[in-house]
C-alpha cells in the first residue's frame, strides 16, 4: 500500500481507486437490479469515516472546547451541504455523468443537481478509499479535504436555531423551548433544554447558558429531520 503524503487529499484517493469500487461509487440505485450494487452502501461506511476523521482532528486541535461546542463544529463540516461542496472540487457531477447508462441522460442531469446526491458520492468516495487503503491513509486525505469546511464551521457557526425555525416554518410549524432542569451553583450553572413542537421533543440538549443548550436542542432535533 502506498504511503500517506500530508498533502494528499481525497482527488489523489479517488484517481487510484480500483475500478470496481470506483464504478460504484458513481452508480446511483434507480440505474441497477439492486440497491446493494448502487453507492448508498459505500455512503454509510463513508459516514462513519468522514465523521471518526473529522473528530480526530479537532480533539487534540481545540482542547478547551467542551464537547457540545465540538459536536456541532463537526456537524457543521460534515453536513450534506458541505459533502457536496467537497464533491464538486472532485469533479463528481462531470464522473456521474459520464457513468450514466445510456437513455439516462436526463436523469443524470437531474441527479447532478441534488445537493443530497453530490454529498452522498462524496460519502461513497470516503467509503471507498476506506476498504482500498485503509484508515490511516484515508483520513488525513479526508481531513485535507475538508479543511476549508472546517475553517468555516469555526469562523462562521450555523445558528442551529434559526436553521431548525426556518425548517419548521416551511411546515406551518413552530417551535418552544423548555428548560427541564437547573444544576449547580450561580458561577457553575448547568441547564437542560428541550425543544419542542406541538408538545412534542424534538432535540435535547445541554449548556451551561439555557443559550447553548438552545442551540444543541435544535442542533438534535435538525439531526432527527436528517
Amino acid at each position: 500500500m502506498p504511503r500517506s503524503s500530508s498533502t494528499e487529499g481525497l482527488q489523489e484517493l479517488l484517481a487510484e481507486l480500483p475500478a470496481e469500487l470506483r464504478q460504484q461509487a458513481f452508480t446511483h440505485a434507480s440505474w441497477v437490479d439492486h440497491r446493494s450494487q448502487s453507492y448508498e452502501r459505500l455512503a454509510f461506511l463513508g459516514d462513519v469515516v468522514l465523521s471518526l476523521a473529522v473528530s480526530n482532528h479537532l480533539y487534540p486541535r481545540f482542547e478547551r472546547y467542551g464537547a457540545g461546542r465540538l459536536t456541532k463544529v463537526r456537524a457543521q463540516a460534515v453536513s450534506g451541504a458541505s459533502c457536496a461542496r467537497v464533491a464538486r472540487t472532485l469533479g463528481v457531477a462531470g464522473e456521474l455523468r459520464a457513468a450514466a447508462p445510456e437513455g439516462t441522460g436526463r436523469s443524470a442531469n437531474m441527479l447532478v443537481d441534488s445537493e443530497r446526491v453530490l454529498a452522498s458520492i462524496c460519502e461513497a468516495i470516503i467509503g471507498a478509499a476506506y476498504l482500498a487503503f485503509g484508515i490511516e491513509r484515508t483520513a488525513p486525505a479526508v481531513v485535507s479535504s475538508f479543511a476549508a469546511e472546517v475553517d468555516e464551521a469555526l469562523e462562521h457557526p450555523v445558528d442551529y436555531k434559526s436553521v431548525l425555525q426556518e425548517r419548521l416554518a416551511r411546515r406551518a410549524e413552530a417551535v418552544a423551548y423548555r428548560t427541564l432542569a437547573e444544576d449547580g451553583p450561580p458561577h457553575d450553572r448547568s441547564f437542560v433544554v428541550a425543544a419542542e413542537v406541538a408538545g412534542q421533543e424534538l432535540g435535547r440538549g445541554e449548556g451551561k447558558t439555557k443559550k447553548s443548550a438552545e442551540q444543541e436542542a435544535a442542533l438534535q432535533a435538525l439531526e432527527g429531520f436528517g
